[in-house]
């Protein structure tokens, strides 16, 4: 597939005579005028509100940042692991992951 590049050329040409410094100097006070209305209004206080899901979000956040992590029950997991003796119920699993889900879309 071939991509052309063929622009106008018209469209790039300006023609200075054409322009009129009046209304471009109207256009930028009304665009000073604009942003300071803006700066007014953020000037006031703000309100901020924030989904539940964010809410959620932030919380496992905090939870995984949590430093209480109980070494002994992770090195005797690891043990477990490498030995091959941990097992798992993958029923058991499945059923807790659907249920979770179910939950988190209520």
């Amino acid at each position: 597939m071939k991509v052309s590049n063929n622009v106008n050329p018209s469209l790039h040409k300006i023609d200075s005579g054409k322009v009129d410094s009046s209304k471009s100097q109207t256009a930028e006070s009304k665009v000073g005028s604009a942003s300071a209305k803006v700066s007014g209004a953020l000037s006031g206080p703000a309100k901020l509100s924030v989904s539940q899901r964010a809410q959620q979000m932030a919380k496992a956040k905090e939870i995984a940042s949590d430093q209480s992590i109980d070494e002994a029950k992770v090195a005797r997991l690891q043990k477990m692991i490498d030995e091959g003796s941990y097992k798992t119920d993958a029923a058991a699993i499945a059923d807790r992951m659907v249920d979770e889900h179910l939950l988190m879309n209520d």
